[in-house]
């Protein structure tokens, strides 16, 4: 398999393909990926965020969870209705809805394990963003628009509105205090966060239920995937909340199928999940020696405060319902959808693969696995195909669906909202694999194969 990124943005795998070319490993490549996204996708997430990550060092596969856990205190919750789609939806926000931050953590212990270029080396492109500023691509200025309201809120105001409206498309988003930021974590390491200058102004945000103990005993966790047979591969993935290896496990065969057999058959496979709707990127590297690393991180929709003179958004992971589910204890994890996935044949890695998209994540990870491993499409195929989302109300529907298939939907009972354009809200793919790389239009999202 040949080298290549993928992300969520041009710039982001950008950076990915610079830091494989400078002789890095795959882990070192989603480092530099997941700090420029911090300055490149603050309209999707940022560096307070939570992630999951998948490696593969050429003998091991291990998952590393960096997702966010609860803190030591308890505060009122903010309530904003944004509407998402076509819906109303209301999301808890405000500056006691942060847990603590998993991503920083993670990205430390990525380069320990599995690095090889210095940490500086890593912050540098992504410093290097934060100085000039970085073009809003187009579907994450729809994504902006839509959660306008949020983005206007305290600091968010100066950086992602201009004279009472949201950035649009080709627009620079300038985000000067990210430059001290990452100035911060190059010098300081990722332990910054936890330990050092930006956990101390993390600490002075007023509101914030986070501890100086909360920070300084935060540890990213090795943990074993779940293996799954799919398609006559082995795949290592995430379970709990994201669903995906039952999911995969009770995947029809589509090869063969005619086009309304293989949407009717989707359908009946995508049991529906409770809604959400966390803000959320992926991107993923693999090298020249056959190393991966895929890692997604989310700050839900973000807690509409930033930090001052940092530019750097707190996560509203504690007002997700579900993620913040049952009665979580100081230190606890928080649940997550995310599913970063490696697929392997008898020959070894074929596919590396991540999804971001809330309770679309699943379903548009499954739906360009299944395109790839059971009917034979490229990756920018198999990610570009039209998508389908079932809910326990109705069944979404991109433009490109099969209509005799959604026909037959709504004659059998069901009610079909056929999108008009393609939307975020269908979820953003990246992979990498001997298809080829993609990244999801559906956020601007980009590939290369070095």
């Amino acid at each position: 398999m040949r080298a290549g990124v993928a992300a969520g943005h041009p710039a982001t795998a950008d950076v990915g393909a610079e830091i494989l070319e400078d002789g890095g490993t795959a882990a070192d490549a989603v480092v530099a990926m997941a700090l420029a996204s911090c300055v490149a996708e603050t309209v999707m997430s940022g560096l307070l965020a939570g992630c999951h990550a998948i490696a593969f060092d050429g003998a091991r596969v291990l998952n590393l969870d960096g997702f966010a856990a609860a803190p030591s205190g308890t505060d009122e919750l903010v309530e904003l209705e944004i509407p998402f789609g076509d819906e109303p939806v209301v999301y808890s926000i405000g500056a006691a809805s942060c847990a603590v931050p998993g991503l920083p953590a993670a990205l430390g212990e990525l380069w320990r394990e599995l690095g090889r270029l210095p940490w500086s080396r890593l912050c540098e492109p992504a410093l290097a963003l934060a100085r000039t500023g970085v073009a809003l691509p187009e579907m994450h200025a729809r994504s902006l628009e839509m959660f306008g309201e949020l983005y206007a809120l305290g600091g968010g105001a100066e950086l992602f509105t201009r004279e009472g409206r949201t950035l649009a498309a080709g627009e620079v988003l300038h985000q000067p205090g990210l430059a001290q930021t990452l100035e911060a974590l190059a010098e300081e390491g990722a332990e910054s966060v936890y330990r050092g200058s930006l956990a101390e102004a993390l600490l002075g945000v007023d509101g914030v239920v986070l501890t100086r103990s909360d920070l300084a005993s935060y540890r990213a966790r090795w943990r074993d995937p779940v293996i799954v047979d799919y398609a006559g591969r082995r795949v290592a993935t995430r379970g709990g909340l994201s669903g995906v290896p039952e999911l995969l496990s009770r995947m029809p065969t589509l090869a063969g199928l005619s086009s309304t057999e293989r949407v009717l058959a989707l359908v009946e496979a995508f049991a529906p999940q409770a809604p959400a709707g966390e803000h959320t990127t992926n991107m993923l590297a693999v090298d020249g020696h056959g190393r991966a690393c895929v890692l997604t991180h989310s700050l839900g929709v973000g807690a509409g405060v930033w930090i001052p003179g940092f530019d750097t958004q707190l996560n509203n992971l504690l007002g997700e319902s579900d993620i913040a589910s049952g009665e979580p204890r100081p230190g606890d994890r928080l649940e997550s959808r995310m599913a970063p996935t490696l697929a392997f044949d008898e020959s070894g890695l074929e596919l590396a693969i991540g999804a971001a998209g809330a309770t679309r994540l699943r379903t548009a990870l499954a739906t360009v696995m299944a395109a790839i491993l059971d009917e034979g499409h490229n990756a920018v195929s198999a990610v570009s195909l039209p998508r389908v989302h079932p809910t326990s109300e109705l069944v979404d529907a991109e433009p490109g669906v099969d209509e005799n298939a959604l026909l037959q939907l709504e004659e059998s009972g069901r009610t079909v909202r056929r999108w008009e354009r393609l939307h975020h809200y269908f979820g953003g793919v990246s992979c990498v694999g001997r298809a080829g790389a993609a990244g999801d239009p559906r956020r601007s999202g980009a590939a290369q194969i070095l």
